[in-house]
């Protein structure tokens, strides 16, 4: 069993990380500049509310001298990113950068999993992102992930840090026990979809012209929990050094999405139809046959049971 600090531990993939880690019988501390919210409260071994890059945080991670660090902690929608990129280069940058050497320096046996992001690829020429593509982001948030990436690897090189970078594609559904999900106003896809069912609202489609089967735009949608699990495997020192993409390896449009919601729900929100919206790219899937070679079967819920878990959820 390993000691793992989780940082963003009150955030929706930090929480789910942490009540897997526990289930396995993991001893996790969590940070993080909010207070946890109240179904998270008492997992953790230890809680510290602080920003993960003060001295009193630092301080208090070489004390626990952990066998991990997931960072989960950064700023993270896309959109508010064009417009105040400062809070990205700082919040996700310049204090993940403080948070490596204090690893470097003080805990060279920790190994270091970061929270990467399919953001990091940009507009891809083809659909199934492999690790090797180009990396060309359209946005500070996706900028901000690919420089830390950039610092990783530095590190390894230089310092022999011990990372792995996972870069997830769209995190969804909720804690199979019910225990976790998605906070109230998330703007991801399914959960923008399961609220609007719920409360009889309007779900509003972006894009219906897009060069596709159906003409929506294409995804890749993999289970929180799958990229929990995912965290968890990479405890293991077998896992290599290096970046990963975590997704399904099939893309699903967001009719599709829509058409299986329907279905298992048995509700629908009024439908609106809008523009595409400038940045969002016709297709964006993942190639996760890297990470599945080294860690073997590390995904156990398809596209339904991430709507289902999600629903679950939300009533």
């Amino acid at each position: 069993m390993s000691v793992v600090i989780i940082t963003g531990v009150a955030g929706y993939i930090g929480g789910q990380t942490a009540l897997l880690l526990k289930d396995a019988g993991h001893t996790v501390y969590g940070i993080d500049r909010r207070d946890p919210p109240k179904h998270l409260l008492g997992v953790c071994d230890g809680y510290l509310y602080q920003d993960f890059a003060s001295d009193v945080a630092l301080s208090w991670i070489i004390q626990k001298q952990p066998d991990a660090i997931i960072h989960c902690a950064g700023t993270s929608l896309v959109g508010p990113s064009v417009t105040n990129p400062s809070e990205y280069y700082n919040n996700n940058v310049v204090k993940t950068l403080k948070l490596l050497d204090i690893v470097c320096k003080s805990l060279p046996r920790t190994r270091f999993i970061f929270s990467s992001s399919a953001a990091v690829y940009g507009e891809p020429i083809m659909e199934g992102c492999h690790e090797v593509d180009p990396c060309i982001p359209v946005s500070p948030y996706g900028e901000s992930k690919l420089i830390i990436d950039m610092m990783l690897e530095s590190y390894h090189r230089a310092y022999s840090l011990d990372y792995v970078s996972f870069r997830y594609f769209n995190a969804c559904g909720a804690d199979p026990k019910g225990r976790h999900g998605q906070e109230p106003g998330a703007t991801h896809l399914i959960a923008k979809y399961l609220e609007a069912t719920r409360d009889d609202g309007t779900f509003k489609i972006y894009g219906v012209d897009y060069p596709t089967a159906d003409g929506t735009c294409v995804r890749d949608y993999v289970h929180v929990e799958d990229i929990a699990r995912a965290h968890a495997l990479a405890l293991d020192r077998k896992i290599p050094a290096g970046v990963y993409n975590l997704g399904s390896n099939q893309g699903t449009s967001v009719k599709q999405v829509v058409d299986r919601a329907m279905a298992i729900t048995g509700k629908r929100p009024e439908i609106m139809f809008g523009a595409a919206r400038a940045g969002d790219p016709p297709a964006l899937t993942a190639s996760s046959s890297k990470f599945d070679l080294v860690a073997g079967a590390w995904r156990h819920h398809d596209l339904d049971t991430i709507i289902q878990h999600a629903w679950a959820w939300y009533v």
